[in-house]
């Protein structure tokens, strides 16, 4: 028996069984080294595109709450403000303030009324048709700025109109301690 004939019995030389490890070899690195099925990369797309979702949305969800914690702490912070504004208001103040506030809506009412008897028909018709006019272009004014104002800008403008609103005691009384305080200063000075 020789080595390079194949035995009678079937089994390969040894010269066969080196040849069918090389072809084995080749076909496991072929198929290694080959791309991986279309199939498995759309899994692996919609895999990773449901993470970036999750991802996306949880990143989402702390912002949102993150900005409803600072705008919990910003209204109270300003009731705060405003609580201490008052308590620290003596009554005399107080009551000093709304009497200002009372003479200044009489005398506008008294100048008002003034300018109404003396102003003769012709101009109150014209003054009227004015007015309506300048409404008229207001109007028209507002929208066009709207039309060409971003949506991001018009969000944050309808929010800081909301917060004014929804603070308005507020904003109200730091007003009229600004115009008390005023007039005091204003009346000292003439007492000088």
């Amino acid at each position: 028996m020789s080595d390079e004939s194949p035995n009678q019995l079937g089994t390969p030389t040894p010269e066969e069984l080196r040849e069918q490890v090389e072809r084995t070899h080749d076909g496991l690195a072929r198929t290694v080294g080959a791309p991986a099925p279309e199939g498995d990369l759309a899994a692996q797309a919609k895999e990773k595109a449901a993470v970036v979702r999750e991802q996306a949305a949880a990143v989402r969800e702390q912002a949102a709450e993150k900005a409803a914690a600072a705008s919990d702490q910003l209204r109270e912070k300003t009731e705060q403000a405003a609580r201490a504004v008052k308590d620290r208001t003596p009554e005399a103040v107080r009551e000093k303030t709304a009497q200002a506030a009372a003479q200044v809506r009489e005398k506008t009412e008294q100048a008002a009324q003034a300018v109404r008897d003396r102003t003769p028909e012709a101009v109150r018709e014209k003054t009227a048709q004015a007015a309506a006019q300048v409404r008229e272009k207001t109007g028209q004014a507002r929208r066009y700025a709207a039309d060409r104002t971003p949506d991001p800008l018009l969000e944050k403008a309808d929010r800081a109109a909301t917060a004014a609103r929804a603070n308005r005691a507020p904003l109200l009384a730091g007003g009229a301690l600004l115009v008390a305080f005023l007039l005091i200063r204003r009346s000292r000075g003439r007492n000088r």
